[in-house]
């Protein structure tokens, strides 16, 4: 019993001493006026404008087909090297470097 009024004792002194903290922690302070920012003049639109620079530079094309060859080579090689892989797995060949142009 008389660990139980005990318990009950500490218990209302915690939440005495949290509502204390919260208190203290919730309370307005009184803050001296905010300054009024001065306004500053609206960034010209850049997204959506109609205006049209003349300073565009055109890159040059590339064909379709040659980016497929490229891409399809690449397939290649990565499934060659899995192949490989596969064939005799060593930590050697899983850390090598790569001979595709996409290199990550």
């Amino acid at each position: 019993m008389e660990m139980l009024l005990m318990g009950i004792c500490m218990s209302i002194f915690g939440f005495g001493i949290a509502c204390a903290a919260f208190g203290s922690a919730v309370k307005p302070r009184a803050l001296a006026e905010p300054k009024p920012e001065p306004l500053k003049a609206p960034a010209p639109a850049r997204f959506f404008t109609s205006e049209i620079t003349g300073t565009t530079v055109l890159l040059p094309r590339v064909p379709i087909e040659a980016l497929l060859l490229q891409i399809e080579n690449h397939v290649r090689l990565e499934q060659a090297a899995a192949e490989s892989f596969l064939a005799l797995p060593s930590s050697a060949q899983l850390h090598s470097r790569t001979v595709s142009p996409f290199v990550n």
